[in-house]
């Protein structure tokens, strides 16, 4: 199987995007892989990385294609240039090349419909002290419940070795109840102060396999 880098042949000339793309392809690919190996992965799980990672290397393509257009020794690129400079020298020209070196833009269509779903997950601060990218140092997926009371506790331990449960408030909760994380760190479902159990029931099943 090839990843989305290699199979691009990417060397992008700003911000090292083909040594990005590899490691988001690492990341987005290894845990699938693990649960396929350890059996207890769902279907469709293997063939989800070609449908989220290929896109992305061929943006990648297309923005490195872009950048050597514009660094070409020519008037009509010198003038084009130009009209980039300007444009990043705005707020929203920043912003925009920003989060096309930084990949931050990226969003995977999960079918949710929240923005967040298919996002990288916020690195939330939580009352505990810890931080959200702490509690994925075990390689499972994460289930953040912003809830007092834990009323999705037992529900998590339907997927026990699978999804890490963490019960505890955050600093910026932006509006949200409990949020279920991958373990390459994409948000695979939200709920919003609806206690949407069928809903994280569902979409764990999808990421992790059938219950214990």
């Amino acid at each position: 199987m090839l990843l989305a880098g290699d199979a691009a042949h990417i060397h992008s000339p700003l911000g090292g995007q083909g040594l990005n793309l590899g490691l988001g392809d690492a990341m987005n690919l290894g845990w699938k892989l693990a649960a396929t190996i350890q059996g207890h992965a769902p279907d469709g799980l293997l063939d989800s990385y070609a449908t989220e990672r290929h896109p992305v290397g061929a943006q990648v393509l297309d923005w490195s294609r872009a950048q050597v257009a514009v660094m070409r020794p020519s008037r009509s690129s010198r003038a084009l240039e130009a009209i980039i400079r300007d444009l990043v020298d705005t707020a929203d020209g920043a912003t925009y090349c920003a989060e096309r070196v930084w990949s931050v833009s990226i969003a995977y269509d999960l079918g949710g419909k929240h923005p967040l779903v298919g996002r990288s997950v916020p690195d939330f601060e939580l009352a505990d002290g810890t931080r959200c990218g702490q509690h994925f140092s075990s390689g499972k997926g994460l289930l953040l419940d912003f809830s007092l009371g834990k009323p999705l506790q037992a529900l998590s331990q339907r997927w026990a070795g699978r999804i890490a449960y963490v019960a505890a408030q955050a600093c910026a909760q932006l509006g949200l109840s409990a949020v279920l994380v991958r373990p390459d760190g994409i948000v695979a479902w939200v709920d919003e102060a609806s206690l949407d159990e069928e809903g994280a029931a569902a979409a764990a099943s999808r990421w992790f396999g059938h219950q214990i």
